[in-house]
């Protein structure tokens, strides 16, 4: 299989988390590429520069006025010097309709962000737009005859919107992946097995019936995002019954995953679309600290072999899965498992 990464993913390097009222270390740290990028090679995996992608492709899934803020952040945060902390991150946001935009920097980064767990700094545009160039690369890729891809993706990017950053996500990577699919094929899934539901991906194709996508995740009832990823959140308009949530009880193990991932196969297989863009979580994983999930090493060998049955051409994207001593042989087991 062939892996794509891009080395200026690990520039973004954010330092505050917002935790249960807590200010600590923020977990989505460059560190995870590191280890990541060992693991897709342990797997055999044939690494590959990302190349570099116009914003045409960025454009057709994000706002101009959100990836102009993203751009622009930082340097705005900043002036006068001395004003506000180095990273951009907002205490105000917009709750009621109708809303206006604002002029104000500080207002415009309670439009975009979400919640606490995406602050800006002076180098996550150049790491977003490297996130984005290196998943392009693995569709890219596709599109001209490979059957599978990896693309390692640092920062992640399934909580992200059209305009909002969320979840430690800035670009939709798995989204802006389907979206380049689009072009060669009629129809194509998104199957998200992050332990948090892809809130993200799920507002940007909910009332669009070509692209299915389909969420495994912990229950939100008790977890991140917990707004989203109910069973009964199944699309709008033409979208109506092409986006399914499949969320299991928190800390769930193999087999529950196993069965949950019958089920959204079944959905995939009856759809029948051309391409396929796996969201890899590596979250759900029994030691992972977010503890959401309970899935075991071979766990994911599992969930990779049975993916890979539906034989369809597939960028695998990575998503979540924090720092433990598992996290890189997590991901050579399901790439292994994939490839298998």
């Amino acid at each position: 299989m062939k892996a794509v990464f891009h080395h200026n993913q690990l520039l973004h390097n954010p330092q505050r988390y917002l935790s249960r009222g807590h200010i600590v270390g923020f977990p989505e740290q460059p560190e995870r590429a590191k280890r990541l990028l060992r693991g897709a090679k342990a797997a055999g995996c044939e690494m590959h520069a990302a190349r570099a992608h116009g914003e045409a492709h960025i454009l057709a899934v994000h706002t101009g006025r959100y990836v102009k803020f993203l751009q622009n952040a930082f340097r705005k945060w900043n002036r006068p010097k001395g004003k506000a902390y180095e990273e951009v991150m907002s205490s105000i946001r917009p709750v009621e309709k109708p809303a206006r935009y604002p002029s104000d920097i500080l207002g415009q980064a309670g439009w975009h962000q979400q919640d606490f767990s995406c602050p800006i700094t002076e180098q996550t545009w150049t790491s977003v737009k490297a996130s984005a160039d290196t998943v392009l690369s693995a569709a890219e890729l596709i599109v001209e005859g490979e059957k599978s891809t990896y693309a390692l993706c640092r920062p992640p990017g399934h909580h992200a919107y059209a305009d909002r950053a969320g979840g430690f996500c800035y670009l939709n990577n798995s989204a802006i992946a389907a979206q380049y699919l689009r072009r060669s094929w009629d129809q194509v899934a998104i199957l998200d097995i992050d332990v948090h539901h892809g809130n993200g991906t799920q507002g940007i194709f909910y009332n669009r019936a070509d692209v299915l996508t389909v969420s495994i995740h912990a229950d939100p009832k008790k977890y991140y995002p917990f707004y989203y990823g109910y069973e009964n959140q199944r699309g709008k308009g033409p979208g109506t019954g092409y986006n399914i949530n499949i969320p299991v009880p928190v800390k769930s193990d193999d087999e529950v995953w196993m069965g949950a991932l019958e089920m959204a196969l079944g959905e995939i297989r009856d759809a029948a679309p051309g391409a396929l863009v796996v969201a890899l979580g590596l979250d759900a994983h029994e030691a992972d600290p977010l503890n959401g999930g309970a899935v075991t090493t071979p766990g994911f060998t599992r969930m990779a072999h049975a993916i890979a049955k539906l034989d369809l051409p597939t960028v695998i994207v990575q998503e979540g899965g924090y720092l433990t001593d598992d996290l890189e042989n997590n991901l050579t087991a399901f790439l292994k498992g994939f490839g298998g």
